[in-house]
């Protein structure tokens, strides 16, 4: 597929998802290949973006922008002098520690500046591996504005392991941020299953009510949590996941009234101090399989989120 392609919605695709109408609509677009189209805009519906989890009606116009998705598969472009912070490195895992403002993985072609540049640039056999070539051995993202650690993938056979690990629960990821402490329990557990959101595609929607369940059909989703200090007006914790789906962490804080220290677009005031959301992928763990060892790493809360910490109360003004 190289150019645009417009498809009506048939009558029994009415209701359905977008990514699940695209899918059965365009024969020749792998999933992995649709679910990166339509975060990049490349699916239009009567010529709007919408999130994939967005349903369709039948009548309805879906637009498939070609060129703009074969551009997608574009291998990421090797950048040999780029920063790059090594945690753990075995012959078949590298877990790295991306620093918050980087993305992770190049949204258009020939960008550079991300995660995957900088893997590629010092380990280019990693451009043969992974969910796609702009994604070279990355088992999971992180967003922009989140720090901390990355699993990568040396080997095909190691990240077909690791990434069926990744789908059974049997990595263990915990996360570290700040939030407001008034009010909020020394520890617990948020359940809330997560949906795209219906009219904002740059956030998701923990579905609180039955009427949402049944509506948008959510994804099961579950973070814990502890506190393990506070100071000041903030409370520093340590939240625990399996598989993270898109946001989790960030939703589900916002969604029992305690939205991360910066994250805007969850409703959480800006800190000037701060300038990003508070959220650190701080830990990563694997019990080891076959050809890919046991690993076990931590990485320390960043500079940033450790000053806000000691910041006196006047100088994290919002």
């Amino acid at each position: 597929m190289t150019e645009k392609t417009e498809y009506v919605v048939p009558d029994n695709l009415d209701g359905a998802r977008l990514d699940k109408a695209a899918l059965a609509l365009a024969h020749d677009v792998s999933r992995a290949e649709m679910k990166r189209a339509i975060a990049a805009g490349a699916v239009r519906v009567n010529g709007r973006r919408r999130p994939k989890g967005a349903l369709v009606a039948k009548g309805e116009v879906l637009t498939i922008d070609g060129a703009q998705l074969s551009q997608r598969d574009e291998p990421a472009v090797a950048e040999p002098e780029a920063n790059l912070l090594v945690r753990y490195e075995s012959p078949t895992v590298l877990v790295v520690d991306k620093p918050a403002g980087q993305p992770t993985a190049p949204l258009r072609s020939r960008e550079t500046g991300t995660l995957a540049n900088a893997l590629v640039g010092r380990y280019p056999e990693l451009a043969s591996i992974g969910y796609s070539p702009r994604e070279p051995g990355l088992l999971h993202r992180l967003d922009t504005e989140t720090s901390g650690l990355v699993v990568v993938a040396r080997t095909a056979e190691a990240f077909d392991i690791l990434k069926t690990a990744l789908k059974s629960d049997r990595i263990v990821k915990s996360y570290h941020l700040i939030c407001a402490a008034e009010g909020l329990p020394s520890e617990g557990s948020i359940e809330f299953p997560i949906a795209s959101h219906p009219k904002d595609q740059r956030r998701v929607y923990p579905c609180m009510h039955p009427r949402d369940v049944a509506r948008y059909a959510p994804r099961p989703a579950k973070t814990t949590f502890v506190v393990e200090r506070t100071s000041g007006p903030w409370a520093l914790v340590r939240a625990s996941v399996s598989r993270a789906l898109r946001h989790q962490i960030r939703a589900h804080f916002a969604a029992i009234e305690h939205p991360l220290a910066g994250d805007t677009l969850y409703g959480g005031a800006e800190v000037r101090a701060l300038g990003r959301h508070a959220l650190h992928a701080s830990h990563v763990a694997f019990e080891g399989e076959r050809i890919v060892g046991a690993f076990d790493v931590s990485s320390p809360l960043p500079p940033d989120m450790e000053a806000l910490l000691r910041a006196e109360p006047d100088s994290t003004e919002t």
